[in-house]
């Protein structure tokens, strides 16, 4: 058995309303195991014998849908892969500071023309590193509540659904599906 972690977007964050009872009630209805939720935005880590990440996700999206009534876009990652992310961030050993420190996850590898076309914001301190399907943010200053190069904005210019994860959730996502 596999783990897997269920990043959901926009959930009680301003988008759509989840409890997460209801979310590891749903999961574990779908006949994965030892179903587990971090904080409140939509993160699920799972076992699973199903080896199929999108048919995961589109699995948990269809229970959203038929059992709350809600439109949610859900990606899904291995625990490996996660692991991979939070061992591949290049900001991590010059920020001691994990709330600057961010990873967008996007549905797919983005198109390399949009990646190149990809530019900061005029007057914004921040370096940003695309990975695959992960998009490393660091803002020194911190401000990323107060940026443009936010999910959305890197959903429009890359033409691709995505979810943002701050630093602390990323590696402990990656421990509780790792460990």
């Amino acid at each position: 058995m596999d783990r897997w972690v269920a990043l959901l977007r926009g959930v009680n964050v301003g988008g759509a309303k989840v409890a997460m009872a209801d979310l590891r009630r749903l999961v574990t209805g779908l006949g994965h195991q030892d179903v587990q939720t971090y904080l409140q935005s939509g993160n699920v880590v799972f076992g699973s014998t199903v080896r199929d990440a999108d048919a995961l996700a589109r699995g948990i999206e269809r229970a959203i849908a038929d059992e709350l009534g809600l439109t949610v876009p859900v990606l899904v990652r291995s625990g490996r892969e996660l692991a991979a992310v939070a061992g591949g961030n290049p900001y991590a050993a010059r920020e001691d500071d994990p709330t600057r420190l961010l990873v967008v996850f996007l549905a797919t590898a983005p198109d390399p023309a949009a990646v190149a076309a990809l530019t900061v914001p005029d007057g914004e301190n921040l370096a940003f590193t695309v990975a695959g399907r992960e998009v490393y943010l660091h803002y020194p200053d911190g401000g990323y509540g107060r940026s443009r190069f936010t999910n959305n904005h890197l959903e429009k210019k890359l033409g691709l659904v995505a979810t943002t994860r701050n630093w602390r959730s990323v590696r402990a996502l990656a421990g509780l599906s790792t460990g």
